[in-house]
């Protein structure tokens, strides 16, 4: 089996840009969810996400799909609604790069090379058979109280995407999901034009291999090359912002990992406390900041699969008493870690 290439990142947690967040804000609003709501306990502003310029990080994207799940009582058309409402256009450059490829292979592959130009949460690998191109997301790591929708969103916005590519709608031999949700056939056949198979060991859409290399109506060489040069840059700089970072991030979110200290993980960094202190602030953040972050997307996380309790998380987080992690939790999401499972993990 022929494959293209893997995606850039591994993660969800890559930094992306506030589009995608103006796109959710709208749609609620036209639901009668003001941004306010939408925006609650995410650190940002309706200014901010309306700057086309303004970059974010991936956990307060997450924080607003929660208030929306929190917000509207049928999750399970939320995510293909909103996924709906992705357009190449959607993604600026890197969607006009995709647009202006030759084939819909060559915007494939070029899609997954820059893929933390986009919004997604699960991670895609693609599959190229005799007669056929399966499509898989990989949402293992997507937090389970936000998984069916983060799934729907990226998948019907990936359809609806390729569709832009190609002038047409994309026909799928079949579709396969992990949840189980029968009861949602009709909409997903609107949606895709298939019946999905549910409780399968993987999502994946298939479609015919022709398309791959069916030339787009859209191609042209020197709008390509003009865009795929503003992604590069884009996205050398974003991985040179968020390198070292990074590395910090991923160690303290490993089992274990928040009981390392600075010291330790420099030694595995192969720098001294002092680089690494010095990288940290040239990118912007520090030890304790990154160690506050992972905290509050880990809870989020324990929280959100409602098997834990207040006390059993704080421990598993290193708090010493629950009173410290009850205080940092309204902290970060202005509720307290009770009010939160109430009303966002359910």
């Amino acid at each position: 089996m022929d494959e293209l290439p893997r995606p850039a990142v591994r993660e969800w947690t890559f930094p992306r840009g506030a589009t995608s967040v103006l796109l959710m804000t709208r749609y609620a609003e036209e639901r009668g969810v003001d941004a306010a709501t939408v925006l609650r306990g995410t650190g940002l502003s309706a200014r901010r996400v309306a700057d086309p310029g303004a970059q974010l990080e991936a956990r307060q994207e997450l924080a607003v799909i929660r208030n929306l799940v929190a917000s509207f009582e049928d999750r399970h058309v939320l995510g293909l609604e909103i996924g709906r409402r992705y357009r190449a256009s959607t993604f600026g450059v890197f969607g006009f790069a995709c647009v202006s490829s030759p084939t819909l292979r060559d915007a494939i592959a070029f899609a997954l090379r820059y893929f933390d130009l986009s919004f997604a949460f699960c991670i895609p690998t693609v599959e190229v058979a005799d007669e056929e191109l399966v499509l898989s997301l990989h949402d293992e790591r997507v937090p389970p109280d936000v998984r069916e929708v983060l799934v729907d969103r990226d998948l019907a916005a990936i359809h609806t995407v390729i569709g832009d590519l190609l002038g047409t709608a994309l026909p799928l031999r079949a579709l396969a999901l992990r949840t189980e949700a029968p009861g949602r056939a009709a909409r997903y056949r609107e949606v895709f034009g298939v019946t999905p198979g549910f409780g399968a060991p993987a999502n994946t859409a298939t479609f015919d291999r022709v398309y791959l290399d069916r030339p787009l109506p859209q191609a042209n060489e020197h709008t390509m090359a003009i865009c795929q040069a503003q992604c590069r840059e884009l996205v050398t700089r974003k991985r040179a912002r968020s390198g070292t970072a990074q590395e910090v991030r991923s160690r303290l979110a490993r089992p274990g990992g928040l009981g390392m200290g600075i010291d330790e993980i420099a030694r595995e960094l192969g720098m001294s406390q002092r680089t690494l202190r010095r990288r940290l602030d040239e990118e912007g953040t520090g030890y304790r900041a990154l160690l506050d972050e992972v905290r509050e997307a880990l809870a989020e996380e324990m929280l959100g699969t409602g098997a834990l309790s207040v006390s059993d998380v704080a421990i598993r987080l290193g708090y010493a008493e629950s009173t410290s992690f009850v205080y940092a939790f309204k902290r970060w999401k202005g509720v307290t870690p009770a009010a939160y499972q109430r009303g966002f993990g359910r």
